[in-house]
């Protein structure tokens, strides 16, 4: 008999009584506590000045490290907290709380690492060299050198402390904002009071008329609460170039470059490769366009089915599809998703006051994840639910791993999601039963590549943009819509008749302060994902110790060193970007193809 998946995730295993847990409350007393023994520690650390020193830098590791767990899960479970309630009060509270813990925890790591900054560098390599410390000498290199890029101590503490209310305050003021918008939608002649998530999956009803009055409500709310994103967005933006400017960065793009561990070269070479090759991806949103009976094609539409025989699935059903085709590539990947679905890490029922969007999010000390997300049951969701799950079994390959070697870059974090994702469409496109069903699944596969190289080109374009306008003042919020539509005409290179000027507002990435420019890792991890795919498809199941090995070194290597070790491949070039970017072309052709036999 099949065990029936809970849709509904376990969050009383962690912290019993949610946002009024007594477990919670302890374990953030504990932390409290344990952060007043760090920056004991902290203040009374002094420059490394033999390898006699190395007992007293193991020792602060290992402080570090239980403590950074300790945060991250309680971070985590508050999250889940907050996502699955936008209503919850208390969860909103504790995450405040949580911040200043972690801010504490910030400014006690820079000081210790700035006293690290000024080792010598003959004792700095000596301490390396050490059996106890050379598994960290990627992160303490790490760590040296971002203390090199920052101000004095002193100067950064202060930058810490103010960053709680003055910068992570607007991003929580953002998500309390976008979870009071109810959406009035009126479908099958019921009226209907929707969170914005819910009326966000309507983007891909197969009902047109539903899916221009969602857009058409929500680009109303956006509209009249535009004035307080276009105030939430210049803060964040405005602290952020404030900060850049005392510590002598010109460039806005050092951080995140720097963050994701990786070159300028390789970014402009990824973009590259896209730019020139977007013309199959023009011609299919405007076949889509002509499928739909339209003379272009609208931003309501892009997610629009292109069949009627688009296949529904049950969370269940969606949940086994998902089994069956992991099991294929892995025992592994296929052995821990069953876990996942059996013990309750998966939120997924559609229901009111959920947070838009999904999200996978790791509880370290009880070495588990939880996903989260809003299934309506098409092929996009099933998608979504093993892009999760690929996010989860990263986590769980680097469990072999020391806990401070775990800490991975968003765009190679989105590697693993990205090919559980590939392994999920690609099978549901060779089990199509019919051409109409395989046409609505390529395209499925197609919308990806279009949100990878085009929609997320267009948000990286935009806020580039927005971030060099913003160095001159303040942008006003009929100028930041100018902006976006701009940055889309661009990044769909013409390829859509209407865009979606409030798009900034809208989207909750642009408002993240924990990771500036929440895009473009994503199209890394796509393509480079892509290689990993190709080579999967090569070897076979014996593949998957290879790929495991690949995501244990994600947190200890630069992108482009992962990539040589692993791939043999030079990601500073465009050569490299350009054979993922050709499967998917494969994609637009087998599409196309596919539409005039159908026709």
């Amino acid at each position: 008999m099949t065990v029936k998946f809970p849709e509904v995730w376990d969050l009383e295993v962690l912290f019993p009584g949610g946002s009024n847990s007594k477990e919670l409350r302890l374990h953030i007393e504990k932390t409290n506590s344990d952060l007043a023994e760090l920056e004991q520690l902290a203040e009374n650390f002094e420059v490394p000045a033999s390898e006699k020193d190395e007992a007293a830098i193991v020792t602060m590791l290992e402080t570090v490290k239980g403590i950074m767990q300790q945060l991250n899960q309680a971070g985590s479970f508050i999250g889940c907290l907050q996502a699955q309630n936008t209503e919850d009060k208390k969860a909103a509270i504790l995450q405040s709380e949580d911040a200043v813990l972690n801010a504490r925890f910030q400014t006690a790591l820079q000081a210790i690492q700035q006293q690290l900054a000024k080792t010598e560098e003959n004792v700095w390599k000596a301490l390396l060299d050490s059996e106890s410390l050379k598994e960290f000498s990627f992160v303490l290199n790490e760590w040296r050198e971002e203390a090199n890029m920052l101000l004095s101590e002193k100067e950064e503490n202060i930058i810490t402390s103010l960053s709680t209310d003055g910068y992570h305050g607007w991003s929580q003021l953002y998500d309390m904002l976008v979870g009071d918008i109810k959406i009035k939608m009126n479908i099958g002649g019921e009226e209907k009071i929707l969170s914005v998530g819910q009326a966000n999956n309507l983007s891909s009803d197969p009902d047109a008329a539903i899916r221009q009055q969602s857009y058409e409500k929500m680009e109303a709310a956006w509209t009249d609460k535009e004035e307080f994103f276009a105030k939430t967005l210049n803060s964040i933006g405005g602290f952020r170039l404030e900060v850049y400017k005392k510590r002598g960065w010109d460039r806005v793009l050092q951080e995140p470059l720097h963050m994701n561990r990786m070159k300028q070269e390789t970014l402009d070479a990824m973009w590259g490769a896209i730019s020139k090759n977007k013309q199959p991806f023009v011609d299919y949103l405007n076949k889509k366009g002509e499928m739909l009976g339209k003379d272009g094609l609208d931003w309501f539409d892009v997610d629009a089915p292109v069949t009627e025989s688009t296949q529904q699935f049950a969370y269940q059903e969606g949940a086994e599809f998902i089994l069956e085709h992991f099991g294929k590539f892995g025992p592994e990947l296929q052995k821990f998703a069953v876990q996942a679905f059996e013990k309750g890490w998966i939120e997924a029922e559609d229901r009111p006051n959920k947070r838009p969007g999904g999200f996978c999010t790791s509880l370290p000390m009880t070495e588990e994840s939880r996903i989260f997300m809003t299934y309506s049951g098409s092929m996009s969701n099933v998608a979504t639910l093993a892009h999760e799950l690929g996010h989860a079994f990263h986590s769980h390959a680097m469990q072999p791993v020391h806990p401070l070697n775990r800490s991975y870059a968003m765009n190679v974090a989105e590697t693993a999601s990205t090919f559980a994702e590939m392994i999920v469409a690609d099978a549901a496109v060779k089990n199509a039963q019919s051409k109409e069903e395989k046409l609505a699944l390529l395209e499925d596969k197609l919308q990806r590549s279009v949100a990878f190289f085009m929609n997320i080109h267009s948000r990286f374009l935009f806020e580039t943009r927005f971030y060099e306008e913003r160095k001159n003042g303040v942008v006003s919020a009929e100028r930041l819509n100018e902006l976006m539509e701009e940055a889309q005409q661009e990044g769909f290179a013409g390829g859509l008749k209407s865009t979606h000027p409030h798009f900034w507002a809208s989207k909750l990435h642009f408002y993240i302060t924990d990771v500036p420019f929440y895009n473009f890792p994503y199209t890394f991890g796509y393509l480079f994902s892509l290689s990993i795919y190709a080579k999967a498809l090569e070897e076979g199941s014996q593949f998957e110790e290879k790929y495991m090995a690949l995501l244990r070194d994600t947190a200890i290597m630069t992108a482009e060193d992962l990539a040589l070790k692993h791939l043999g491949e030079d990601i500073t070039q465009q050569a490299f970007w350009e054979k993922g970017i050709a499967l998917c072309v494969k994609d637009a052709e087998d599409f196309n193809a596919l539409v005039s036999s159908v026709g």
